[in-house]
């Protein structure tokens, strides 16, 4: 009679490596009959180490079974605000670059005289009128670049409510009827206002950037600023310029809603680059704000 040789029970069918991964893909034949008769099925990892576990029997079949480890998708990235909206984002990284005595949250050191805290500022009334006519020049730009729309989401954009331009024209025309003469717009205005209109039409992820900063920054440090201001040369005169109608944080939460769904049609590439942008917006905001203090 001839011998048989006894067969050994099979090795684990996953290697260390796959059992490592956390997930694989688990092809079961349709001859199993722990896993029934339905064709081809698929397990998760889980899957595998139950059957792993599992106490094997000579009855059992195993040589049609074929695992295909995959490696686990990494964990998407999260990106500081990213779960509340695009506009927080660019708000995380707009605090950043402020000092800590612009806000709490501010990593930049003091440079500039106008990154110092404003109750040390020493405004003159020349050069706040100047402010006020390069602002007014970047307002008149951003509001017809919106209402030209290169681009159409650009039109979600149009009468928001924050609006700027006209308040300005009234208040240079106060600053005219107490004798003060109304200069030209100057170089740092001048220059922002053409970055602007051409970033806006070949760049409209950087064109968002510079818009949600202009206007935002205004609507908060800029309103701190404008009353110092008026504190120390204007009698404490509020200016349309700090004036809005309506309420005001009704006002910035429709744009932020209109920021974050344009938002959404983006890639995170797109969004990275308009966060790129965030630097160059206060760099030229800046220079505006500098002649406060020429």
């Amino acid at each position: 009679m001839a011998s048989i040789t006894p067969v050994s029970r099979s090795p684990c069918f996953l290697s260390n490596t796959q059992l490592k991964s956390s997930l694989a893909q688990v092809f079961f034949p349709l001859t199993n009959p722990i896993l029934g008769t339905s064709f081809l099925q698929r397990g998760s990892f889980r899957a595998v180490r139950r059957i792993k576990d599992m106490p094997l029997k000579a009855d059992m079949p195993l040589k049609a079974v074929v695992v295909a480890a995959t490696t686990a998708e990494k964990p998407k990235k999260r990106y500081p605000g990213e779960a509340k909206g695009f506009v927080e984002e660019m708000r995380f990284v707009a605090m950043k670059l402020h000092t800590r005595d612009q806000a709490k949250e501010g990593e930049k050191e003091v440079k500039e005289p106008e990154e110092r805290s404003v109750a040390k500022w020493e405004p003159r009334v020349d050069g706040y009128l100047n402010f006020l006519v390069d602002s007014k020049l970047v307002y008149d730009t951003l509001e017809r670049i919106v209402e030209d729309s290169a681009f159409p989401f650009y039109a979600e954009f149009r009468n928001t409510g924050l609006e700027r331009s006209e308040k300005l024209a009234k208040d240079l025309e106060w600053f005219k009827e107490q004798g003060y003469e109304i200069p030209e717009p100057s170089s740092p205005g001048v220059t922002y206002a053409g970055y602007l209109k051409e970033l806006s039409e070949t760049d409209p992820q950087a064109f968002i950037c510079h818009f949600y900063n202009v206007y935002f920054a205004h609507s908060a440090g800029g309103r701190m600023i404008g009353k110092k201001v008026a504190e120390k040369i204007l009698d404490n005169k509020e200016l349309e310029f700090y004036k809005w109608d309506g309420a005001l944080p009704q006002l910035l939460q429709n744009v932020r809603d209109k920021l974050n769904k344009v938002a959404e049609n983006w890639t995170r590439e797109e969004k990275n680059h308009c966060l790129e942008e965030t630097e160059k917006s206060f760099k030229y905001s800046g220079d505006i704000l500098r002649l406060i203090l020429s």
